[in-house]
């Protein structure tokens, strides 16, 4: 069989699985990011609370996960969800064992680190709205409420975009890292090929091709949506 076979698609060649892999790099990291986003939310709003124990909860957990290599918080997320729920288990008197989805593991390790960056993404938009628009809604008698919710959130995004489109970049080929807990993404589909087929280098190649790709359809979304956003402001 040559080389270029092995990348087709069908029984004889690799490329079914590879596109498989492909699509569940995409779908781990729109979890990762759906997840990153709330926890990224949450510790914002405790950034910018007057109360000093929340301010201090939120930074102290930023500083641990930015403090921890993105390997090792993966790894701890997937060991010590399984220990947690079996302790859980065995404290209500169910005998039972449940491992943890890698895929659910894998999407909460990286929700996690993409919440902490997230979330100083989300306080500096949070400061980067004029306060004088602010006051403007006031004196027109928009209720707290009402600014917050029509004027201050809506501006919020305009800010925040850019930062929250670059992270998911990063989180994009941050799934890589699953592969460590044997979740089956493209780079370790594209392992377990070339290992098999003792041409790493070309099923290397063919992820890297779709990690390209994947980013350029990323970097697409992002304009159209930069430009959306910037239109909206303008109107």
């Amino acid at each position: 069989m040559d080389t270029l076979s092995k990348l087709s698609l069908g029984p004889s060649g690799w490329g079914d699985e590879l596109l498989i892999g492909a699509l569940m790099t995409v779908s781990l990291a729109v979890a990762s990011l759906i997840i990153g986003l709330i926890i990224g939310g949450v510790l914002a709003l405790c950034k910018i609370q007057p109360i000093t124990i929340l301010r201090g909860f939120a930074h102290g957990l930023t500083l641990l996960f930015r403090g921890m290599p993105e390997f090792l918080v993966i790894l701890v997320v997937f060991f010590g969800l399984d220990i947690l729920i079996n302790i859980l288990l065995s404290s209500v008197a169910m005998d039972l064992e449940i491992s943890t989805p890698k895929f659910w593991a894998g999407a909460l390790g990286l929700g996690l680190i993409f919440g902490v960056y997230a979330s100083e993404v989300f306080k500096g938009a949070y400061y980067a709205v004029p306060k004088g628009v602010l006051e403007a809604s006031h004196a027109l008698g928009l209720s707290d409420f009402q600014t917050t919710t029509q004027i201050h959130i809506p501006l919020m995004w305009r800010y925040a975009l850019p930062g929250l489109m670059n992270l998911w970049l990063v989180l994009l080929k941050d799934t890589s890292l699953v592969a460590v807990i044997a979740f089956d993404e493209l780079l370790r589909t594209a392992k377990v090929a070339g290992e098999t087929e003792r041409e790493p280098f070309i099923f290397f190649l063919a992820a890297g091709v779709l990690y390209l790709l994947m980013t350029w359809v990323s970097d697409q979304a992002k304009i159209r949506l930069e430009n959306r956003v910037s239109l909206a402001g303008r109107n």
